[in-house]
């Protein structure tokens, strides 16, 4: 049988350009072995290798644990659920007596605060006409937008080598750029909004190329420093807010103009909804996120250079570039989400503009694996939770908190995967798949 080299595989996303995986750990770019014609049947030891079964592939894949470690957040959550519920507490008092008092009290807590959650992110049965029923999924996607555009944000950096804790102050300064654009310039329409979308990335990607200019020429620290740009950034806006050119006429609380309509995005299901056309752009911005990252020579840099600077240094890359090239898309996305407050919801600047958004992000882009559709789905979840966490509370009592509790368990989770698959049995059973796989591909070649 021939000894012949099988060919190498296709390289980086466009056929084009080296793969990361070709860049040695010691700095040294490998050459690509030759293209020769490959053998009808492998050769060696290859040919009795048993291959990984399909279930041993899926237990051992980053989205099933990323899915169990929601599950799992949402089983703790539904025991906090019940340890909280008063009529569980009251039936528990006699619960050797009658347990089945209990047991009743505690599916009911459970089932009844899931159940509204439900209804207030996703469908209300109870609804009058066909748009009440889809009302809570349109606030869902609502509250996603800023989410979504946000975790892009912050997923850029971290596909960069790069901890970008910054988007609450990258969400900030975008918002006031583009609220400050709104409120005091008379553009036409159409150019007005154009104007200020692209106000609010310039805000975002210079306040985020500040941290990445740092990193690259003097080697401070992306997370000291965008931790001090969020401080930085809120108490600007604070004083900005102090000045007459931005408070409002005949007001003096710290709030702006209200932007004109000609600034506002429009709505995308008419007057009845608050859902607007900033859920289109960050959809836009997750298919440009993903082409970014999986088809441009850009993007192919970014990845090399969070993979292993020194690789691609050595490799002709410029790792300063590559740096802040990341930090200001990455705060320009941050800066989109701003102007989905501003001209999707909000519609005037305030301190608490940004709300949690920055902070969550972070949480969103861990939940989506650094990867941009993922990153799309976890920004939708956490947008259920949030707009579905204050039905739960005002139909049935359940503390807010609650979904609080269950994000960090999110967070905990997808911090520790072979948690996740211990407490769900992947570990035995790819063990179990891969023995089966062995024993198949053994009586095969006997």
């Amino acid at each position: 049988m021939s000894d012949t080299p099988l060919p190498a595989p296709a390289t980086g996303p466009d056929n084009n350009q080296p793969d990361i995986d070709q860049l040695g750990k010691a700095g040294e770019q490998r050459p690509a072995a030759a293209a020769v014609a490959t053998p009808s049947t492998p050769s060696g030891s290859d040919f009795n290798e048993p291959k990984d079964s399909v279930w041993s592939r899926i237990v051992s894949g980053s989205g099933l644990v990323s899915i169990l470690a929601i599950v799992a957040s949402l089983i703790f959550g539904a025991i906090l659920i019940i340890l909280t519920d008063p009529k569980v507490s009251a039936a528990s008092s006699y619960f050797f007596a009658q347990p089945g008092d209990t047991l009743t009290a505690a599916w009911k807590a459970v089932s009844n605060a899931y159940g509204a959650l439900f209804e207030s992110a996703f469908f209300n049965p109870q609804g009058r006409n066909f748009g009440d029923m889809i009302y809570p999924f349109t606030e869902t996607l609502t509250v996603s937008t800023p989410l979504i555009l946000a975790g892009l944000g912050v997923m850029i950096a971290f596909r960069a080598g790069m901890f970008n804790i910054g988007a609450q102050g990258q969400i900030v300064m975008g918002a006031a750029l583009a609220a400050y654009v709104g409120f005091s310039w008379n553009l036409p329409v159409g150019i007005h909004l154009i104007v200020v979308i692209l106000a609010g990335i310039v805000g975002g990607g210079i306040w985020a190329g500040i941290a990445g200019f740092l990193k690259a020429k003097t080697g401070a620290h992306e997370v000291i420093v965008t931790i001090m740009l969020n401080y930085i950034a809120l108490n600007l806006v604070a004083y900005f807010l102090t000045l007459p050119s931005w408070l409002r006429p005949g007001s003096n609380n710290p709030i702006s103009p209200i932007v004109p309509e000609s600034a506002q995005l429009p709505l995308l299901l008419g007057e009845n909804f608050r859902l607007h056309w900033g859920f289109i752009i960050a959809l836009l911005a997750t298919a440009f996120c993903w082409w970014l990252l999986n088809r441009s020579t850009v993007g192919f840099e970014m990845r090399a250079v969070g993979a292993n600077p020194a690789a691609a240094r050595t490799a002709g890359m410029s790792v300063s570039k590559g740096y802040i090239v990341a930090m200001v898309i990455a705060g320009a996305l941050a800066g989109l989400a701003g102007v989905a407050q501003i001209s999707g919801t909000e519609h005037s600047l305030t301190v608490g503009i940004a709300a949690s958004f920055g902070f969550d992000a972070i949480t969103v882009a861990l939940l989506g694996r650094s990867k941009p559709i993922g990153t799309m789905f976890a920004g939708l979840l956490f947008g259920a939770l949030r707009a579905g966490g204050v039905g739960m509370q005002t139909e049935t009592g359940v503390p807010i908190d609650i979904v609080l509790v269950v994000q960090s368990f999110i967070v905990l989770f997808i911090a520790a995967p072979p948690l996740v698959r211990a407490m769900f049995g992947l570990n035995a059973g790819a063990k179990r798949a891969k023995k089966r796989a062995a024993k198949a591909a053994a009586g095969g070649a006997a």
